[in-house]
């Protein structure tokens, strides 16, 4: 007998149109589980509520001129709602959050595949 996929409702690490299966949330990307896990961490240390999340993304999905019908933009939507959360919730700047995430782009690109990443590694 096939248990019915989760919803929203009955899971609440997950917002409505997440992409998912009966087991709970799917990636495409290693990226998106990774923004899914800063997300769910950061609400559990409660830097917000979920319901602020659920909020932000659904304004972000709304206010998209040429909405993503198929759920391949969804992460990307989840990482800008991520990254205006962060903003507006941490003492830090907008510059000095790009600085960091091209630091965290850099060191990702200079890492070989399998090797955890560490901030710097572009500079050896």
């Amino acid at each position: 007998m096939n248990s019915p996929e989760p919803s929203a409702a009955q899971n609440p690490i997950m917002v409505p149109d997440q992409p998912h299966d009966r087991d709970g949330p799917i990636f495409r990307e290693p990226w998106e589980a990774q923004a899914f896990a800063m997300t769910v961490s950061l609400h559990k240390s409660g830097l917000f509520t979920w319901e602020t999340w659920t909020q932000t993304i659904g304004a972000l999905i709304a206010a998209d001129e040429s909405p993503d019908k198929t759920g391949e933009r969804y992460y990307q939507y989840w990482l800008r709602a991520l990254e205006q959360l962060v903003a507006e919730k941490t003492p830090i700047s907008p510059d000095q959050l790009e600085t960091r995430k091209n630091a965290w782009d850099r060191a990702a690109r200079a890492t070989p595949h399998g090797e955890a990443i560490e901030l710097g590694r572009d500079e050896r």
